[in-house]
């Protein structure tokens, strides 16, 4: 029997291996299947999410390629969550809730199905079991009776021959390596971009996979709306999570599901660029489907649990208050913390954040914050925390290597050691960084340059022509468009990161925040230059008007925002990021740190 592990475990990983990997092993020789392959931990295509075990096979019937998925779980009882059929409390621990581990290996199947190239392309078969080796059926009674997925079944330990017969029917007593590197060797189908499939999403059917703490939120999010109008009850709902960890696939989820339950839904965000797009895209064939996406402020005077569910993205962009300088005097006198208005306009108002993504002066939205201050009104809150994320190729390291790179956590940098998953390189200048970007989009990827505000921003002259502001020696490119109308082919600023005429101008974070694409540059500017051993923010090379007053913006605060900035460019990218510096210093730093691009591709 061969044994792959997919990474280096850890202490508590090889303890529950040896408490579950010897039960499976026995079962698979007793069904006379010592010849399959077991892939240990195996990663997910594009996320950091593992599976526990896949064996790998033929098909007694068809011969063909057959793979596994199975959930080793140690659980012995579980109870579901009052009237859910999706969400069990386990014994010893009875402060959280889990999601059905059918539904938890259903999952990981259709993922696995939609996102390798070898399954997409070839015949084959996939099914998964979540294996409950120490629980009788007694014990775990609740979760037999709810239903299981389309894809996957349950067995207890007291179901070990219903179990043995499942494998027996699954894989035939053959050599299964060939078959497991076929998937291990297995190109990556490109992801269904968030966008590309809103429409679906939001007016006709579920068109996303969401994996373990994305479905746990989900099922949270739905309880907590049938709790609401059955038992007249009020819950806040935190999902606070980092870039690329599916907060705002839920929050589309979540419209999709609630929407066809009749339910009264609605979208929110504090980015026009973000809003903007949703509407053109969700909104295409049903111009009545926009007005579900709608802006954090237009909740002023809204009807005091007017809705069921208020599903808030993006929400760490939040502001103190909803005024602003086309708001009526009369609402002004009214003005009340932006949170206040949102918390009271749903029965279940839905925050998704990140609380390293505030840029702006004035954005105040926290996990902390706004825990608080729900309970200060009175309401339950549940918290979730979402720990995969899936941009950035699904690399730990990465995102680990940004957020210690520019010291928004500790532990200090480190140089960047390659991951398969993922690309980090540096360029010598912006040309040779353009130009690599640009042999990514000749190949039918998208690719974006953004950099650090630290450029004037012209309006365009009548003549339409975009004034090539960013300037760096002989390189000298525009600004995206600023307003809402094309200027010149160049498309208007919503869409930027998704239009494929945005490739030629620079982003800047406002408008590529919420957005991802295949392969990101990105450019330093000096308003963020290092200098012997530490990040140096430098206020006066900075040109965002918000930033522009020490009074608003102390230097504290600037140099937090600064690094935030820079936080979220570094992670809109999904292949790959390529940097450059336009200070000697830093380059030279970025450079010790990241390879040399060269104009070519591992």
């Amino acid at each position: 029997m061969g044994i792959q592990v997919g990474h280096r475990p850890s202490a508590s990983e090889k303890h529950s291996w040896e408490r579950s990997i010897p039960a499976l092993r026995a079962d698979l020789i007793s069904a006379g299947l010592g010849q399959v392959e077991m892939l240990l931990e195996y990663r997910l295509p594009l996320t950091s999410k593992r599976a526990d075990v896949i064996l790998a096979g033929r098909h007694p019937r068809t011969n063909r390629p057959s793979y596994v998925i199975i959930e080793l779980k140690q659980w012995s009882q579980a109870k579901r969550l009052e009237d859910s059929e999706t969400l069990f409390r386990v014994a010893p621990h009875h402060t959280r809730e889990y999601l059905h581990p059918g539904l938890q290996v259903d999952g990981y199947c259709d993922y696995l199905a939609d996102f390798t190239t070898h399954l997409a392309e070839t015949d084959h078969s996939l099914v998964g079991a979540a294996y409950l080796h120490n629980a009788d059926d007694a014990g775990v009674a609740d979760i037999l009776a709810a239903p299981s997925g389309t894809r996957s079944r349950v067995f207890t330990g007291q179901r070990r021959g219903e179990f043995i017969t499942f494998l027996q029917a699954h894989l035939a007593p053959l050599p299964g390596h060939d078959v497991a590197d076929a998937l291990l060797s297995s190109a990556v189908a490109p992801s269904r971009h968030l966008l590309k499939v809103a429409a679906d999403e939001v007016q006709r059917q579920e068109m996303f996979v969401l994996l373990d703490e994305q479905r746990l939120a989900y099922e949270e999010v739905l309880h907590a709306v049938s709790e609401a109008r059955s038992a007249d009850h009020k819950t806040a709902v935190v999902i606070s999570g980092g870039p690329g960890s599916g907060k705002s696939v839920i929050a589309l989820s979540l419209m999709g599901e609630l929407a066809r339950q009749g339910r009264s839904v609605l979208h929110a965000t504090g980015s026009r660029s973000f809003t903007l797009t949703l509407r053109r895209v969700a909104g295409a064939r049903a111009p009545k489907v926009q007005k579900m996406f709608t802006y954090f402020n237009q909740f002023m005077d809204a009807e005091k649990n007017g809705l069921d569910c208020l599903i808030l993205d993006e929400a760490h962009r939040m502001r103190e208050t909803s005024v602003q300088r086309y708001t009526p005097k009369a609402q002004r006198l009214r003005a009340r913390p932006q949170v206040e208005e949102l918390l009271e306009a749903a029965r279940v108002p839905v925050f998704l954040l990140d609380d390293h993504q505030v840029v702006r002066p004035g954005e105040q939205g926290t996990a902390d914050e706004i825990d608080r201050f729900a309970r200060e009104k009175g309401l339950d809150v549940r918290r979730i925390s979402l720990d995969d994320q899936f941009r950035s190729g699904g690399s730990e390291l990465f995102v680990s290597w940004v957020q210690r790179t520019l010291g928004l956590v500790p532990d200090g940098e480190f140089k960047w050691p390659g991951d398969e998953r993922f690309e980090l390189l540096t360029a010598s200048s912006p040309a040779e960084m353009e130009a690599w970007l640009r042999g990514r989009a000749e190949e039918g990827e998208t690719a974006r340059i953004a950099a650090g505000y630290a450029w004037p921003w012209s309006d365009a002259p009548k003549d339409g022509a975009l004034v090539p502001d960013v300037v760096i020696g002989d390189w000298a490119r525009p600004w995206n468009v600023k307003g809402e109308r094309a200027v010149g082919g160049a498309p208007p600023a919503a869409l930027w990161a998704t239009d494929p005429n945005g490739f030629g101008q620079v982003g800047c974070v406002y408008t590529a925040q919420g957005f991802e694409y295949d392969h990101a540059g990105v450019i330093f500017g000096p308003d963020l230059v290092w200098r012997d051993d530490r990040w140096v923010a430098v206020r006066d090379a900075n040109k965002d008007p918000d930033f522009k007053s020490r009074k608003t913006v102390g230097d504290d605060v600037f140099d937090k925002l600064v690094r935030n900035v820079y936080k979220v460019l570094l992670t809109r990218g999904m292949k790959s990021v390529v940097v450059f510096s336009t200070d000697a210093e830093t380059q030279a730093h970025l450079e010790s740190l990241i390879p040399r691009a060269g104009g070519t591709r591992r």
